[in-house]
């Protein structure tokens, strides 16, 4: 199993000139992605605009959004937004794309919440076509970037396994990773999908002195809008190096092919401490 690392991008406050200096730590370190987060409604960058300035700095790692919410982003532009960072990247984008939870996201926005499934349907419907446009630059590398799809409704996995490489969970124990990889797994053999999807996971740390309070209060303000939910997203927080290599190893044994760790604390002595931490795995 493949470890990333997220960008402190949706870390509200965190200083926006921290992610060249960020993503140019961890491209040299033990990590095998940049992973970032979608939010419009919050003090937060958006997340391809980012990846293309991570690219600018780095030249392995893969260059994950878990994940774009498709909806609020014409799928024209999307197409070309995506293709442009895979070509900046030199093919390493990883397009998460989902609906996202959040109606006020929607309401900026001016697109209908209720109707965002269907929305987000017709937008896979033609990304599919919109990329196979010689017209719709940058005309080199692949011809589209790796895409996955969250979700967890009977509907959503037959998104998946209809236009995706890959599923992307939405985080907490690797027992409901399990779970989910199941269905994602079965979804995938009934459409009669050849060989198999990549299997993506995700979770939160905070490293060092002082860090855990800070990140707490952190996630309790990223996702206060789950309401009670929240105190169990914050619990699941990884305060020290054996929380972090427990947790690494829960996933890998549950068949994640790649988890990313998201920070809640912006400061670039992060990016150390987690790298000690997955280097004794």
């Amino acid at each position: 199993m493949k470890i990333g690392i997220g960008l402190p991008s949706t870390v509200a406050g965190a200083d926006p000139t921290l992610i060249a200096a960020w993503a140019r730590q961890a491209d040299t370190g033990p990590f095998g992605s940049l992973g970032v987060h979608d939010r419009l409604l919050y003090d937060s960058l958006e997340p391809l605009t980012t990846l293309a300035a991570a690219s600018a700095v780095t030249e392995r790692v893969d260059l994950a959004c878990l994940v774009a919410i498709a909806p609020l982003r014409p799928a024209a532009l999307l197409a070309k937004q995506a293709k442009t960072v895979d070509a900046l990247s030199q093919d390493r984008l990883v397009l998460g794309l989902g609906l996202g939870p959040r109606e006020d996201d929607y309401q900026v926005s001016g697109v209908a919440y209720a109707l965002r499934g269907r929305i987000f349907d017709q937008q896979l419907a033609e990304l599919r076509m919109l990329w196979r446009r010689a017209d719709l630059g940058p005309q080199r590398g692949r011809s589209r970037p790796k895409l996955l799809l969250g979700g967890g409704s009977d509907l959503a996995l037959l998104r998946l396994a209809r236009y995706a490489d890959g599923y992307v969970h939405n985080g907490g124990p690797a027992r409901g990773f399990r779970s989910a990889a199941d269905r994602v797994m079965s979804a995938w053999s009934d459409l009669g999908r050849p060989g198999r999807p990549e299997l993506w996971g995700l979770g939160y740390f905070a490293l060092g002195p002082g860090a855990y309070e800070e990140g707490r209060r952190d996630l309790l303000a990223y996702y206060a809008f789950t309401g009670g939910f929240v105190s169990r997203i914050a619990a699941g927080l990884l305060a020290s190096p054996e929380a972090v290599r427990d947790f690494t190893r829960d996933y890998a044994e549950s068949g994640c092919d790649h988890l990313i760790l998201f920070p809640t604390v912006a400061r670039l002595e992060q990016v150390e401490r987690l790298a000690e931490a997955v280097a004794l795995l």
